[in-house]
């Protein structure tokens, strides 16, 4: 039976040996390389990687096997890649775009196919609409080249990504300070591809990095899926206090995504983190430029672009609107609430590794530590509290829609409500600069409700009229 293959906000994701099978991951890829071909892109260069789940080199080398067949040229990655590694490889090597097979923070059931441009970023969501077009029904109208034969004409070239993207992190970064700051570092890859990359970019001086988490394991024990928040990062937070660390980074199972624990093995959460990025790029190292963020990431954002004369822009949620955000208005930075963030002077794609260097190295100009680091965040723009719940929902899709819709509450979490946005979703702009924000997951029967407040007291029930507005359990929180 063919299956549908749908693109989310990254991609193409589904479940092994169920949709996501080597007959839909050729016919996924003979989309690509039409669409690819439609862009006057034919004979190009494209680079392909993989992840550490259950089958993903062999996933890759059938992705290679396809490109090859359709006349391209493939650059395919010598082992396990992060995503921020594989973007950088496309400019680096100039080449015209990329897939990486990936489910990045997915189950370890399942495995998924990124595709980026030219510049290394998201492919825009227009983009991706062409590619599902142009997917044949079958694999019986799919070209491939097999893989010895590819290699043995050249189309396909193993190489090491690692030495020119660690070339061009040390242009954005001094690393010599955090290098010989003598400081104790944990770092979680969550089982995945951003192993050994801290010790390797830090090694050489005082500073200590020690690393759990770091082997292939498919099955992602101690954690419910690679992703960088609570629960799944409770082993790596307990760590941090057993062995004395000064910090804890943690990256998905892709290397895309960062996220933060303090010395007290204390989570800092997603929209803290892009504050501090945000206040370590405008005041630690004096630059200028436009924010870009999703509209489910921070409004410290807009009062630090007011603090210092930049424009802030919110898009949907996903980098395929980030990204060419970002190049639209030479961005100084671009993030999401999944704890995402892109730089300038990299690529338009998430950089789990740099973020997490960055915050390092905040730490170390300033002389603090995590927690330290949101005093003086809080201190510029005031205490801000999150929090999230992810529902599953039955019924029409349509009718939760409708019922959001006509809710049209004044008061949520006892703050009046003063504005209604629906760039993505149904978010409740709140009298306190906070908000509540509603959105349907678009892969998933999911109901995403969010919220920010400077009320610490207020979470709860900000989150629990959510609930009450989507019809669902309040329960649930």
């Amino acid at each position: 039976m063919v299956s549908d293959i749908k693109f989310g906000t990254d991609g193409w994701r589904g479940h092994v040996a169920e949709d996501y099978t080597f007959a839909n991951v050729r016919r996924c890829s003979q989309g690509y390389a039409s669409y690819l071909k439609s862009q006057g892109l034919e004979g190009e260069w494209v680079v392909v990687g993989h992840d550490r789940r259950y089958q993903g080199e062999n996933f890759a080398s059938a992705v290679a096997e396809v490109l090859a067949g359709n006349g391209f040229h493939v650059y395919l990655t010598d082992g396990p890649t992060p995503t921020p590694v594989i973007s950088y490889s496309v400019v680096a090597r100039e080449a015209a775009a990329a897939v990486n097979v990936t489910a990045s923070h997915n189950p370890f059931t399942d495995n998924g196919f990124k595709v980026r441009d030219e510049n290394g970023g998201a492919v825009a969501p227009e983009g991706l609409r062409e590619i599902e077009e142009n997917i044949p029904p079958s694999e019986a109208e799919v070209k491939r080249t097999p893989y010895s034969e590819a290699v043995d004409q050249g189309l396909i070239v193993r190489f090491d990504p690692a030495p020119d993207y660690i070339s061009h992190i040390e242009e954005l970064i001094d690393l010599d300070p955090i290098r010989e700051a003598g400081l104790k570092i944990l770092v979680d890859p969550m089982w995945g591809n951003s192993a050994g990359w801290f010790p390797r970019l830090l090694e050489g001086g005082s500073t200590r990095v020690m690393e759990i988490h770091k082997t292939r394991n498919p099955l992602f024990p101690d954690m419910t899926r690679p992703e960088p928040i609570p629960p799944n990062i409770d082993a790596g937070l307990n760590a941090t206090v057993e062995k004395g660390a000064d910090v804890l980074v943690i990256n998905d199972g892709d290397g895309d995504r960062v996220g933060i624990g303090d010395e007290k093995g204390t989570f800092i959460d997603q929209l803290r983190v892009y504050g501090l990025l945000a206040y370590y790029l405008l005041e630690v190292r004096g630059e200028r430029g436009p924010i870009v963020k999703t509209i489910s990431t921070t409004t410290m954002l807009e009062k630090l672009g007011k603090k210092y004369d930049v424009p802030v822009y919110n898009t949907g949620v996903g980098f395929k609107y980030v990204a060419p955000k970002m190049l639209e208005t030479d961005a100084l930075v671009g993030g999401e609430e999944s704890g995402g963030y892109a730089f300038r002077g990299h690529v338009p794609e998430r950089d789990g590794i740099l973020g997490g260097l960055y915050i390092l190295d905040m730490m170390v100009k300033l002389d603090k530590k995590p927690s330290e680091l949101i005093e003086v965040l809080f201190e510029s723009v005031g205490a801000h509290y999150y929090d999230r719940i992810d529902t599953p929902f039955e019924g029409d899709r349509e009718q939760k829609r409708k019922r959001i819709e006509s809710a049209d509450p004044d008061v949520i979490g006892g703050l009046k409500v003063t504005d209604l946005i629906t760039i993505d979703g149904y978010k409740f702009a709140l009298e306190d600069g906070g908000w509540l924000l509603i959105r349907f997951s678009g892969t998933e029967p999911i109901i995403r409700v969010y919220c920010e407040t400077t009320h610490q007291d207020r979470v709860d029930e900000i989150l629990k009229d959510g609930l009450r507005i989507a019809g669902l359990d309040v329960d649930a929180l």
